[in-house]
């Protein structure tokens, strides 16, 4: 496994391997099953970057899963515009149900707080949210803390395990790095 790499004259060095990944999903994985084991939960993953971690996620999942997928933007390249658009919107009715948005990482929190109002407002009965990481220095939007996570790190650009640098590259890489410089 490679301990760092460069792409495009930047540095990135390996925050978390394959293994440390597979315990993360595994231990959110349980949680979830634990506080869910009477319910059936609607999981609502955010496209693109959650892609993997869902994937991995419900295989841990030992309830009967639904789940949707819809796609947000918030970011162009690797800055946050500011402002939260739909790409792909919300395909099922979630009237009364329980919801857990499936994301990659909640940073500022912009748009985990857009989502999780946005779904109370068309009649979810709860919205919790499960994210890979969580950068809790990051976070501007308190209701966005992620009730469950895989890795807490410190703020830094991420790639790998589903999280691109631009335009959907490295995404397939099955560690995770963080940008150096």
């Amino acid at each position: 496994m490679l301990d760092s790499l460069t792409i495009d004259n930047h540095r990135f060095r390996l925050v978390a391997s394959a293994d440390r990944i597979e315990d993360a999903v595994r231990e959110v994985a349980a949680r979830i099953n634990t506080d869910y084991a009477d319910l059936n939960p609607l999981f609502i993953s955010v496209l693109n970057g959650a892609y993997v971690f869902t994937a991995d996620l419900l295989r841990h999942i030992t309830l009967p899963t639904h789940v949707s997928f819809i796609r947000l933007q918030s970011y162009e390249g690797m800055t946050s515009s500011g402002q939260v658009d739909f790409l792909v919107p919300l395909q099922v009715d979630i009237s009364g149900r329980d919801i857990i948005i499936i994301e990659d990482i909640v940073d500022s929190g912009l748009t985990m707080s857009f989502l999780k109002h946005y779904l109370l407002r068309k009649g979810a009965a709860s919205v919790r949210i499960a994210s890979f990481v969580f950068k809790p220095d990051a976070l501007r939007f308190p209701e966005a803390h992620p009730d469950y996570y895989g890795l807490s790190l410190p703020t830094s650009f991420l790639i790998g395990y589903g999280m691109d640098y631009t335009d959907g590259t490295c995404r397939n890489l099955p560690a995770l790095f963080a940008r150096e410089d």
